[in-house]
C-alpha cells in the first residue's frame, strides 16, 4: 500500500480480531457476513490474482484481485474516479446546487427496523421535495443526482441524502430555462425542509400501517413531527466538472475508510472523526472491537439496494421520454471515439495518477502478466459457518 501505510491498521484486521466475537454476540443478516466476508477475503490469494515480472529489472510480484464489495475500503477509489469521470461527461455545462435532506435521530429506530423501506421512503420524499419545488417556483422539470449515506462520522447511525442540482430545467412547452436567483440557495430552505417533513412522515406511516406496526413507533413518530427538520443548501458552483467532482468525495464512501483507523489492539478500536460543531477538527475515538464492527455493520445496505440515483433531467428515463440533449451530436460522437481509444490502465492512470503497470521496484519498468492465480475455492457451504471458520 502506497504512501507509507504498508503496516498500517485495516479494516480487515478488525474483522479478523473481532468478527468471532460480534457473530457470537450479535444476530448479523445474511448481506451483513457476505460483506465481513468480502472485506477479509480482499487483495489475498484467497480470491486469485497474477503474476507479473517487471520487463527491465526481473523482479516478479503479485497483485491480487479485489473483492468488489462496495462496503469494502480498498474497492472504492476507482470505481469513485471512473464514476466521476463518466458523470462529468453527461452533466450540463451549468452551475449546481448542493442540497443536503437529513432525517432527525428520533426516527432511527424505524430505520434499524426496516432499513430498506426507510431508505425507499426517504429517496422518494427528497425527490418529490425538489420535483414540486421546481414546478411551483421555476415551471419546470428540474433533476438530481442523490446520494444516500447512512453515517455520522463516529459511525452513529445518521441518514441523509446528498443531492446536486443543476440551476436548469426543461418546460412543459419543450424550453430549457435557467432556475437559481440566488447564488446561496435554490429554493428556501425553511420551505424544502417543512416540505419534505410532511411528505417523509406521511409516507413512512403509510408503510407502518401497511404492515400493522405503526402503533408500535407513534412515540418516534410524535417526536420527529415536534422537532425542527433541517435542509443544508451550500452555495453554487460555476463549472459543472467542479461540482461533480466535489459531489465524488460522498459518491462512494463508506462508513469508515482504512486511513481514518489509527490504531487496533486486542480489545478496542481507535479511529479519526471530525467534529462539526468543533470546526470539523479532527478528534480521536476509542470504541471495543466489537462495538465498532457492529456500528459499522449497521451500513451495510441492503441486499441490491441502490444508493446513488438520477431523478428528473438526469434519469436516463427522463432522457429518452424528452428527447433532452445536453449535448451536440458531434460533441457525443467525438466523446465517444476519445473513451474507445482509452485502455482501462491508462484511464485508471489518468484519474487517480497510479500506473498499474509501472514496476513497484525499480519504477521505470513495465509489469508483464506472466500467469494467472486462480482463486482458492470455499468448500461450499453456510456462509457464516466458512466465516467463523477464517476469523481468530
Amino acid at each position: 500500500m502506497a504512501g507509507g501505510r504498508s503496516n498500517a491498521p485495516e479494516l480487515a484486521e478488525v474483522v479478523s480480531r473481532f468478527g468471532r466475537q460480534l457473530m457470537e454476540q450479535h444476530a448479523l443478516s445474511a448481506r451483513q457476513v457476505k460483506a465481513l466476508h468480502n472485506i477479509l477475503q480482499c487483495r489475498t490469494a484467497q480470491i486469485g490474482g497474477h503474476e507479473q515480472v517487471c520487463e527491465q529489472c526481473g523482479e516478479v510480484s503479485y497483485s491480487y484481485n479485489s473483492c468488489g464489495d462496495r462496503h469494502c475500503p480498498k474497492c472504492q477509489i476507482t470505481k469513485q474516479a471512473v464514476w466521476i469521470d463518466d458523470l462529468v461527461a453527461a452533466t450540463l455545462p451549468v452551475k449546481h446546487y448542493h442540497i443536503i435532506f437529513t432525517v432527525p435521530h428520533q426516527l432511527n429506530d424505524i430505520c434499524l427496523y426496516d432499513a430498506k423501506t426507510y431508505y425507499q421512503v426517504l429517496f422518494s420524499a427528497v425527490w418529490r421535495t425538489l420535483h414540486s419545488f421546481g414546478y411551483s417556483h421555476f415551471g419546470a422539470e428540474t433533476g438530481a443526482v442523490a446520494i444516500l449515506h447512512s453515517w455520522g462520522q463516529n459511525l452513529s447511525l445518521h441518514p441523509h441524502v446528498h443531492c446536486i442540482v443543476p440551476a436548469a430545467g426543461y418546460t412543459i412547452d419543450g424550453r430549457w430555462k435557467q432556475i437559481g436567483k440566488f447564488k446561496n440557495f435554490l429554493y428556501p430552505v425553511h420551505q424544502l425542509s417543512d416540505a419534505f417533513k410532511g411528505k417523509f412522515l406521511d409516507s413512512i406511516r403509510r408503510k407502518l400501517k401497511k404492515t400493522g406496526k405503526a402503533d408500535g413507533f407513534n412515540e418516534q413518530l410524535q417526536s420527529a413531527e415536534n422537532a425542527r427538520w433541517v435542509v443544508y443548501c451550500e452555495a453554487s458552483m460555476a463549472r459543472a466538472e467542479h461540482v461533480m467532482r466535489y459531489l465524488g468525495q460522498y459518491t462512494h464512501r463508506i462508513a469508515i475508510s482504512n486511513h481514518r483507523i489509527v490504531s487496533v489492539t486486542d480489545t478496542h478500536v481507535t479511529f479519526k472523526a471530525k467534529n462539526y460543531r468543533d470546526g470539523a477538527r479532527h478528534k480521536l475515538v476509542t470504541m471495543e472491537g466489537v462495538e465498532f464492527l457492529r456500528h459499522f455493520c449497521l451500513h451495510v445496505m441492503p441486499q441490491g439496494f441502490v444508493r446513488i440515483r438520477r431523478y428528473g433531467i438526469y434519469n436516463h428515463t427522463t432522457q429518452r421520454n424528452l428527447d433532452l440533449q445536453f449535448f451536440t451530436q458531434a460533441q457525443t460522437a467525438a466523446k465517444e471515439i476519445e473513451k474507445k481509444k482509452e485502455r482501462p490502465q491508462e484511464r485508471i492512470k489518468r484519474l487517480t495518477g497510479v500506473d498499474v503497470c509501472r514496476c513497484p521496484s525499480c519504477k521505470s519498468g513495465r509489469l508483464i502478466v506472466i500467469k494467472e492465480l486462480p482463486r482458492i475455492r470455499s468448500p461450499a457451504g453456510h456462509l457464516p459457518s466458512i466465516l467463523l471458520a477464517k476469523l481468530q
